[in-house]
């Protein structure tokens, strides 16, 4: 269609005027800033539910004003009232795609300009149906942990800016209730106050408290009632280490408000740490010298009143500070205090965790909780990354990074950020940081470096270097002689090229590997050695597989090469001492295990395999009374499932051979009898009264229509004043199908009776 003469020439001339063009600053939306929790609890226990009055303080640190308020609650909890500023106001239920969360949209009374403050209060009640270690509701013992989602929260750990974290108060109807901060309780009832910033969680049971004098004074350990002269001995030396952790940092980082530190013995949770509270497995008392998963849960509680707890971490990627950073400086604390040799068995463990989920991760500066490789990578990934920095930058001039951003922190509105730790590392160290962050925070990791066969090249040996990555690398090159000599030299090798590595040197160079300390992530670890050997995960499956079929001789033949690459793996000195076991090379076997029950901090399954393996050989010796021992302690160090069901069968094996198993506690055996006949009679509640409230609710559904039941007592031991583990034996029947097979108990005594707390184990096949 043609336009006429007239409105042509109009749109000519428009289009030939100048156009004033507005630049308009994007105004940022309403952002909440949560600044103290404040929540009242009231524990049913008849009702199996809490009703919590919540109330939450916040700033709006956005840039225009808000008319709602949305939090995050768990999906169970029922909103009675929502109040703003004293006044009764409206709320929206929605659903949180986000871990499914219940949503609730809180309508403010009145518009909310940037920087003003707000107080909500949020009353509900959120019932329990079935105990975990997040949220339980029990006779023997009421826990609620962040990650159950028990209280209303702004953001998440499942968001980019990360979970809230503020100052809280706590007050719970209930007596023997351990939280964080400051406590003060009176009689029948229990509150805390903490100053640091944390997420609210409170956890209750029956305990002895030893306390530290001295250095260590602030410093507890919550052990179970009932523990032993040796179980307080071991609670002192927890005590003492906690309290060096303390000292290292303090000196390292400066000053920390001073808190409370409480270590809590707990049958589920252990792990969990959260602004100066610490759960660890109860059964870490009963070791001969602290393991490895302890002293870390410690170590990174006591970095995290720094990091986290002074200085709130927020914003993008505060994963990777929050426990990358951590879990890096927690290293540092381990190396000092139990030797170098320590920390790369700690380096070890995280490289082959992070080896598992390498191929699929993530940018770590986009990582959050709901990425099923977070906690692989982000740990363990993060503290190899801050390591490079560490290295590369320079231990002091780290140091001073860091302490100027906690100090600066503490007046920013926004906390402790990574983007702020960036631009402090980037103005230190110029661009060569920048390109280096951007790749390892902001891309997926697609490092991959290849070490050629040394060759003979006048009078030296070269190795070619390859790198597949899209940064460049300045790494070590080691070698090994014929000799046994080792040599390490440089090299930088460009992003997707080749470089070489030189060696001056004239005796025949047999092995060699680039970047032995491993200081940059990859995505395969595999091709960084020539002559190659497998990757340590690979290695350690076909080992484990090689075990199960009891082909001793090609297991030893993996492990021998994987030591070759990782000395230091203590899972392999153990592989190839149970290898050596099955080949009945008893004096080498035992030479390896007794080595690795040395070990400066072992890991729990080192010490649980080392100690069922020298009851094997007293076994095998004849010597049922000294492999019993070993087997006990086996049991209570085990925590996986196989080692678990190796101790505890060769316990009973051992004990009955020697002739001294423990009396059987004859209530037990009565409670026993007593359960059987619940389990058949076709009767819910009379299971039910069996079994402490809300535990094992699946087993209960699933043992409906049971034909016949019959449980045998075979070991009982006494776990703490409350606790009984029992060991038994089951024959069952159930739509015609018969089995057979072994379980463990865990018996509670209540005001009631016995009661059947947890089921550890359960092989009834």
């Amino acid at each position: 269609m043609k336009l006429p003469l007239t409105r042509l020439l109009t749109i000519i001339v428009l289009s030939s005027l100048p156009v004033a063009v507005s630049a308009q600053t994007p105004v940022a939306p309403p952002l909440w800033q949560v600044d103290l929790f404040d929540l009242t609890v009231n524990v049913q226990q008849a009702e199996r539910l809490i009703n919590v009055a919540a109330t939450i303080t916040a700033t709006n640190i956005g840039g225009s004003s808000g008319r709602t308020f949305t939090v995050r609650l768990n999906s169970k909890a029922k909103i009675n009232s929502v109040s703003i500023n004293g006044t009764t106001t409206t709320f929206r239920r929605g659903q949180d795609p986000r871990g499914d969360l219940q949503r609730a949209e809180v309508s403010l009374t009145s518009a909310a300009d940037p920087a003003s403050k707000v107080t909500v209060v949020i009353n509900y009640s959120l019932p329990v149906e079935s105990n975990t270690g997040l949220a339980a509701i029990s006779a023997a013992g009421t826990q609620f942990l962040p990650l159950s989602f028990w209280y209303p929260m702004p953001n998440t750990p499942f968001t980019m800016r990360g979970a809230d974290t503020a100052p809280f108060r706590l007050s719970v109807n209930a007596p023997n209730i351990v939280s964080a901060g400051v406590e003060k309780s009176a009689a029948g009832s229990s509150s805390f106050e903490q100053p640091l910033h944390g997420l609210p969680f409170f956890l209750q049971g029956n305990w002895d408290k030893v306390e530290g004098t001295g250095e260590a004074n602030g410093v507890s350990v919550l052990i179970e009632k009932g523990a032993s002269a040796d179980q307080r001995r071991q609670a002192e030396a927890l005590i003492n280490f906690t309290a060096a952790a303390r000292s290292y940092f303090t000196s390292t980082l400066g000053t920390v408000p001073t808190v409370p530190l409480r270590l809590v013995a707990v049958r589920r949770g252990a792990g969990f740490s959260d602004s100066g509270t610490v759960l660890f497995d109860a059964d870490a008392l009963r070791l001969p010298r602290l393991d490895a998963a302890t002293a870390l849960s410690v170590g990174e509680a006591v970095a995290r009143l720094w990091f986290g707890g002074q200085s709130p971490i927020r914003g993008e990627g505060s994963g990777a500070v929050r426990d990358g950073l951590v879990r890096f400086l927690t290293t540092q604390f381990l190396e000092k205090q139990f030797g170098k040799d320590a920390m790369q068995s700690e380096l070890l463990r995280e490289r082959i965790l992070y080896a598992a989920v390498a191929q699929r991760d993530s940018p770590l500066a986009r990582a959050n909780q709901l990425d099923d490789t977070y906690f692989g990578s982000v740990p363990n990934r993060g503290a190899m990354f801050w390591r490079l920095i560490d290295r590369r930058l320079g231990h002091d001039a780290f140091v001073e990074i860091l302490k100027g951003s906690l100090q600066s922190s503490k007046t920013d509105p926004n906390g402790l950020t990574l983007s702020g730790l960036r631009k402090a590392i980037v103005g230190r160290g110029g661009e060569p940081f920048r390109v280096l962050l951007d790749q390892q925070l902001d891309q997926v990791i697609d490092t991959d470096l290849l070490v050629g066969l040394p060759q003979s090249r006048s009078g030296q040996w070269v190795s070619a270097l390859r790198n597949l990555g899209s940064i460049d690398v300045t790494v070590s090159v080691a070698a090994t002689t014929e000799t046994g000599e080792r040599l390490v030299a440089n090299a930088t090798v460009p992003a997707k090229n080749f470089g070489e590595v030189i060696f001056k040197t004239t005796n025949r160079i047999i092995r060699v590997e680039v970047d032995p300390e491993k200081l940059y992530p990859q995505i395969d670890y595999g091709n960084d050695t020539m002559p190659r050997v497998k990757d340590l995960p690979e290695a350690l499956n076909e080992t484990a597989l090689a075990l199960g079929a009891q082909d001793f001789v090609k297991a030893e033949g993996v492990v021998r090469d994987m030591l070759l690459s990782a000395p230091r793996l203590q899972e392999a000195r153990i592989l190839l001492a149970r290898s050596l076991l099955g080949q009945n090379k008893l004096d080498e076997a035992e030479k390896l295990f007794r080595v690795s029950l040395d070990e400066p901090l072992p890991f729990s399954a080192t010490l649980a395999w080392a100690n069922i393996g020298l009851g094997e050989i007293s076994m095998k010796r004849n010597q049922p009374a000294e492999a019993a021992k070993r087997f006990n302690d086996a049991v209570f160090a085990s925590r996986d499932y196989p080692s678990s069901l190796a101790a505890r069968s060769a316990r009973l094996r051992a004990e009955a051979a020697a002739n001294n198993a423990p009396p059987i506690d004859e209530s037990v055996r009565q409670f026993a009898t007593q359960f059987s006949q619940a389990l058949v009679s076709g009767k819910k509640p009379e299971l039910e009264s069996r079994i402490i409230a809300g535990e094992l609710v699946r087993f209960i559904s699933a043992s409906i229509g049971t034909e016949t039941w019959e449980t045998r007592v075979l070991r009982t031991e006494q776990l703490s004043g409350d606790l009984i583990a029992a060991d038994v034996s089951i024959t069952a029947k159930k739509l015609g199908k018969e089995g057979t097979g072994t379980a463990v108990f865990i018996l509670a005594r209540t005001p009631a009776g016995l009661k059947l707390s947890a089921i550890d184990l359960f092989e009834v096949r």
